[in-house]
């Protein structure tokens, strides 16, 4: 399983509410998480998969930036 992380601007609870749905759509429920402490606001995703362009694109249609940090 790979572990893909990226920059974001989820900044809170309200955020993560609104990404969830999608998030849990493409990844996996329990197969992301976004460190709302870091002034990065990371968001870390587990997966099988290559769903890196999928995710940054479901981010951006929704009003949200994603960064992969390499």
């Amino acid at each position: 399983m790979k572990k893909y992380q990226y920059k974001t601007n989820i900044m809170c609870d309200s955020c993560i509410a609104k990404v969830s749905p999608v998030l849990n759509e493409i990844a996996g429920e329990n197969k992301w998480n976004v460190d709302l402490k870091n002034p990065k606001r990371i968001l870390t995703v587990s997966s099988d998969s290559d769903n890196e362009n999928k995710i940054v694109t479901a981010l951006q249609n929704i009003g949200y930036k994603a960064e992969e940090i390499k």
